[in-house]
């Protein structure tokens, strides 16, 4: 089997329970280093490679009968709708012509007869371009999908515990029929069995049919909060409540525009058929509220198996930092620190992983704030994204504003800037033994993009003085005051 979109938050969920139900699976993905840390890593057979690059396709399908297809333009800029035509195109033709017997696509639910989105109109036409390859085709559409960590599901937590009442644009009147995450994954895996002669799209949904505005309030009563007044207004636009949502949430404005936009219409299943070809788990679809409660026990205990935070942001860099030798002739900015600490470095190194999210970044926190709320006003993912797990790194990890660009345990942590500055940003953070303690050793590096780079790292140089050095200063001061006692651990 071959699943692209492995490293997104469905993928992610999908690829081990592939290898649980005794499947060979191989997985395309752009950038493989962003797989190095999942427990199923050396378990699949891993091709690099673009989906809009037809070798490293056909690369991909050989010998394949079943293709998972999970990608898709959420939050994608630019003319996205035909770069996603041309990629489906391309999947379909290779799998066409490497006698593929399946193709398994996950799209969106969208009502007939009414003017889509750009992203619901693009997933659509997706579909219905995998359905004309001549591959057997079975295209799952699913509305708000409800599990941990996932976008919809963060949307409804963060609108309903931030707002004690809400005004609410229109959609929070439309009708939602939400499915489980764990529901989902139940179609995808069975669709792989279905019949050889089915091929055509398929409505999914869980058991329940709420207006959106009861989804937020179910959410309270599962987290425990008093049911919130909803006043639905007339007068926010898609854009506007876009930019709402973007303000209010951790979600990016990039991903909450295209879910407004969804939920423009009424978003329920207008068949069942899939109940005739695939049916519903043996203990039956879960309940809204049972789902909400489910993700939120995963969340507490800090089990977040994939989430929307370490989806790629569109538009942010994503090449990794040129090796110092391949500065020559650029300009680069860099700002590095060194420290020496009596503590050890391992507990210096549990400081540096544990940085970002509930922690923050241990020096001047408002102007951390206020950078990230600057963000979050240009459109970019802010400070509020925080991170997947409270304690350990993997390469890929979202953490704020930051993602992990690579990491050697116990000694070294790089983190790619994906905040919305007119360049490329790193920070890299290291703990070196030394003697009885350790070096503490901090390194900014900024590669301006024209005179706008260039005014911005000058405009912010006085601060950093305060922000990097009192980071330093903080960090390892953090790692001595949290030190371990060896006899401790020995008792």
């Amino acid at each position: 089997m071959l699943v692209t979109g492995a490293t997104g938050y469905i993928g992610g969920r999908l690829v081990p329970r592939l290898l649980a139900a005794r499947h060979d699976v191989r997985v395309l993905v752009r950038r493989p280093e962003r797989l190095r840390d999942v427990p199923w890593r050396r378990d699949v057979d891993v091709v690099a490679g673009d989906l809009d690059d037809r070798a490293s396709v056909d690369a991909a399908m050989e010998g394949i009968e079943v293709v998972y297809y999970l990608v898709h333009s959420m939050g994608g800029r630019g003319d996205f709708e035909s770069t996603e035509l041309s990629i489906a195109s391309n999947v379909a033709d290779s799998a066409r012509g490497h006698g593929v017997a399946r193709i398994v696509y996950l799209g969106g639910l969208h009502p007939d007869g009414e003017r889509l989105s750009r992203h619901l109109r693009s997933r659509a036409q997706v579909g219905e371009i995998l359905l004309a390859s001549g591959v057997p085709t079975i295209v799952l559409q699913a509305g708000v999908i409800i599990g941990s960590g996932s976008t919809s599901f963060e949307m409804i937590r963060h609108l309903t515990e931030v707002l004690p009442y809400m005004p609410a644009p229109r959609w929070v009147r439309s009708f939602i029929q939400p499915i489980a995450v764990r529901d989902v994954l139940h179609y995808l895996i069975q669709s792989a069995e279905a019949p050889h002669d089915v091929s055509r799209a398929f409505d999914i949904g869980g058991p329940d049919i709420f207006r959106y505005g009861q989804l937020m309030n179910g959410y309270a009563v599962e987290a425990g909060l008093p049911q919130r007044p909803i006043a639905a207004l007339p007068v926010l636009t898609p854009w506007l409540a876009g930019q709402w949502v973007n303000l209010v949430t951790p979600i990016p404005r990039r991903l909450a525009v295209p879910i407004i936009e969804s939920l423009q219409f009424d978003c329920v299943m207008r068949e069942h058929d899939i109940d005739q070809v695939i049916p519903p788990p043996p203990e039956g679809l879960l309940p809204y509220r049972d789902a909400v409660r489910l993700a939120l026990e995963r969340e507490r205990a800090g089990e977040v198996e994939t989430s929307w935070r370490n989806a790629e942001v569109a538009g942010a860099p994503s090449d990794p930092l040129p090796s110092d030798p391949e500065w020559a002739g650029h300009t680069v900015y860099v700002d590095e620190r060194a420290r020496r600490t009596s503590a050890p470095a391992p507990d210096l190194w549990r400081v540096i992983e544990g940085v970002g999210g509930e922690n923050g970044w241990y020096s001047f926190p408002l102007a951390w704030a206020l950078r990230g709320w600057l963000d979050k006003l240009s459109g970019g993912v802010g400070l509020r994204r925080g991170r997947r797990d409270p304690v350990t790194l993997h390469v890929g990890d979202a953490v704020d504003f930051w993602r992990v660009e690579a990491i050697e345990r116990g000694s070294f942590l790089r983190l790619r800037a994906e905040m919305r500055v007119p360049g490329r940003a790193w920070l890299e953070l290291a703990a070196v033994p030394s003697g009885g303690g350790a070096d503490y050793r901090q390194r900014a590096v900024f590669f301006p993009k024209g005179l706008s780079g260039r005014l911005y790292w000058w405009a912010i140089l006085p601060f950093h003085g305060v922000i990097f050095a009192g980071m330093a200063n903080r960090i390892t001061a953090e790692a001595e005051a949290t030190r371990i006692d060896p006899r401790d651990s020995e008792e």
